[in-house]
This record gives structure tokens, sequence and C-alpha cells, in this order.
């Protein structure tokens, strides 16, 4: 699996990169049907990840997964066809529900298939994704160097390419346990042999959706997702338009983050080894986040050094932020759900990434707009809800976890 979150991620770079300018310069379209296409995809595609968790706890998942990623292939080829928009609307929107299927689909196949060394695997998963989408940047700035449409086509049909290899990729590798379908598969077992695997395999819990702290968890995850944001719009916006740093320099911190997730995402893993280290490291994860909210707030100096080094201080601190997050979301996202409705579990909380993907951007742009008193607002904020999230999800006599201690993982 490892291969395939490579070869998608690659795949995914060589369209993130030329997105824009595909939809402006082949498609002829003007930057407020852009924003409108973009925006209408984005909302359907939230309702990906609960439906594909819905469906991974009642049919297999290797096919299903596959399966979706033959429908993002089929919808990155399609748009090669039309430059009407509401054709493009449609079939964007159906890509965007595809993607962001199969991002919790991984995420389940992982969950499933590593056992008790989730936390490893998905450092390593992690890093594999960066390398991926690095070298689908780098491709696609080099083939953009001609501009010419016929590029823009081919980068498009090298996205759907990768899509359709995954999908065989997928295919070749081997369906994990999944706990939801071994208790229907032997709910017919009769005396002592139901009753061992009733009590090794408990009964389906109740749907996420009437969940109240799985609910209340995935809420306070949309906000800790922030600094998806922040690196994708913040830094560079606000180096632009509230420091002195050259322009050429901004591309720099993007670079260090990237160097630094390849580098420790793998070392972090141990942090979120078991519930009880994933909720303490929700500690060091608040303090990162004060601190890259605190030297965003310092950077706008008129000193042009003063603003480099507190800049690079702020991405290594959202970095580090980003790392730890990934290791304890992962951990506690698994740990809260039912193993007998996983999917559907992990399919709500896929709706936190989702809903940050939408109000992410407003967010950060209120920040700046209100200068460093609202990078120093949104730091501290982050650090509250880390806290507010370690107390949602402690572990004692007056508060129990949504599912014993024993997971899937452990089986």
């Amino acid at each position: 699996m490892l291969a395939v979150t490579f070869v998608d991620k690659a795949g995914s770079g060589l369209w993130a990169a030329t997105a824009a300018l595909y939809f402006t310069y082949v498609a002829g379209l003007r930057t407020a049907e852009i924003g409108l296409l973009l925006g209408v995809s984005g909302a359907v595609g939230i309702a990906g990840p609960p439906l594909g968790g819905l469906l991974a706890d009642r049919v297999p998942l290797r096919p299903l997964l596959a399966a979706v990623q033959v429908l993002r292939a089929v919808a990155s080829l399609t748009l090669l066809t039309t430059t009407d928009l509401r054709l493009l609307i449609a079939v964007t929107a159906v890509g965007s529900l595809g993607d962001r299927a199969s991002s919790v689909l991984t995420k389940l196949y992982a969950t499933r298939i590593a056992g008790p060394d989730r936390s490893r695997y998905q450092a390593i998963n992690r890093t594999a994704s960066n390398l991926g989408w690095a070298v689908g940047g780098l491709v696609a700035a080099a083939a953009l160097t001609t501009g010419t449409t016929a590029v823009y086509r081919w980068l498009l049909t090298g996205d759907a390419l990768s899509f359709a290899a995954i999908a065989l990729l997928t295919l070749r590798c081997g369906e994990p346990p999944s706990p939801a379908r071994i208790v229907a598969t032997n709910g017919a077992r009769t005396g002592a042999d139901t009753a061992a695997m009733a009590q090794a395999h408990p009964a389906p819990a109740r749907s996420p959706w009437r969940d109240r702290r799985y609910l209340t968890y995935t809420a306070t995850e949309a906000v800790l997702f922030l600094d998806d944001s922040v690196f994708q719009i913040g830094l560079a916006l606000w180096a632009v338009t509230a420091t002195t740093l050259p322009h050429q320099a901004i591309p720099l911190l993007l670079v260090l983050n990237n160097v630094l997730v390849v580098c420790f995402q793998v070392p972090f893993a141990r942090f979120g080894t078991t519930v009880t280290k994933a909720r303490s490291a929700l500690v060091p994860l608040a303090a990162a986040y004060l601190a890259g909210g605190a030297a965003l707030a310092a950077s706008a100096t008129g000193n042009r050094w003063l603003a480099a080094t507190a800049l690079t201080l702020a991405a290594t601190a959202f970095t580090v932020a980003e790392m730890l997050h990934a290791t304890v979301s992962w951990e506690l996202s698994v740990a809260l759900a039912p193993p007998t409705a996983q999917g559907a579990y992990l399919g709500v909380h896929g709706l936190a990434q989702a809903a940050q993907r939408s109000a992410g951007p407003l967010v950060v742009t209120g920040a700046i707009a209100v200068g460093p008193l609202g990078w120093l607002g949104l730091g501290t904020g982050l650090a509250v809800i880390c806290l507010a999230q370690r107390r949602l999800t402690r572990d004692d006599d007056e508060t129990a976890m949504s599912v014993p201690r024993l997971t899937v993982s452990e089986h």
C-alpha cells in the first residue's frame, strides 16, 4: 500500500500544480467560474468519507478501494472531453467524491492491515505521501516550462493513469480482516463457539451519528487540521503582505515543511503507539501551535532578517504540530471507534478534514486581516482545543472511552 500512496500522490501532485491553469487556459473558464467549480466540487466531496466508511463495513475493502480509484480515473479523463462549465462541475464533483472517499478507505485499510504497528505504518505512509507530492510537483513544474495546452492535457492524463495504476496495485494487495464482516459471517454459530466470538467481537455499536463524544471529537479535529490551511495559504499570503521577506524565499518555507516531514514523521510515530501516549502528546502539540502563532505574529517587523528568522521558526513549529497531530489523530480516531463499526466511524472522522478545507481558508485569511493579534489568537485557540481534546478523550472512572481498550489491531 505504500507504493499505492506514492503513485497516488505523485499523480495528484501533477494535477494540483496545474488545475487552475488547466481550467483557465484549456477550458477557458473565468476566475469566478473556477471558484464556483472548485467550491461546488468541494461541497459534494464532503459526502465521500462517511459514504466510503459506511460501505467499507459492509463489503470487502480491497475491491471497494479499487473501484473508487477507477472512478477517480474516469472523472479525470472525462475532464479532457468538455469545456462546458456545467459538465465540468459535475465531473469534478464526482472526482472530489472519489478523492475524499479514497482517503478514508486507504486509512481504514492501513488500520486493518497494520495491526498494532499502525502508528509506525501511518508515519511511513505520510513520508511516502510527501515524497509523492514532491515528485509530482517537480514533474509538473518542469513540464510547464513550455506552457502549451498539450502539456496541460498530458499532465491531466498522467493524473488519470496514476489512479488506474493504483487500482491495479490495490487488487494485488491482500484483503484485510474486517471485524464487522467477521461478526456477520459467524452469526450462525451456536453454543460456546458463538459466545467466544461474541466476546472477541462485540455486537455492532450504534451509529457514529448518535455518538456525541465521537462527533465532538471530530469537531475538535476540524479545528486542529488548520495547519493545512496555514501552509497552503497563510504562510505565503502573510509573508507577502505583512513582512519584508523576499518573494523568492517564500517557497523555501514549504520545502522546509516537506523535508522535516520526510525526515521526522517516522520517529514521531512513537508518540502515538498507545492511547495514553497519544493523549499525552496533545500537550506538546498545544505548545507547538502556540509557538507557531507567536512566531508568525513576531514576523511582522521591518527587519528582513528578523522576519526571515520568525517565519522559519513558524514553519518549523507548524510542521512539528502537523506531524504530532497526524500521529495523535490516527491513534485516537481508531481507538475511539468500535471495532465492528470502524468504517462508519472513520468515515465521520474524515469529515473533519473536509470541513477544514472549506472553512480553513476563511479562518486563516481572517487571522491575516486582523494582523499579529490574529495569529496570536489563532495559536492560542488551537492550543486550547488541544487541551480540550485531551480532556474529552480521557479514560477514567467517570468517562469511559467509546470502546474498551481492546481494539481490532490487537486481535
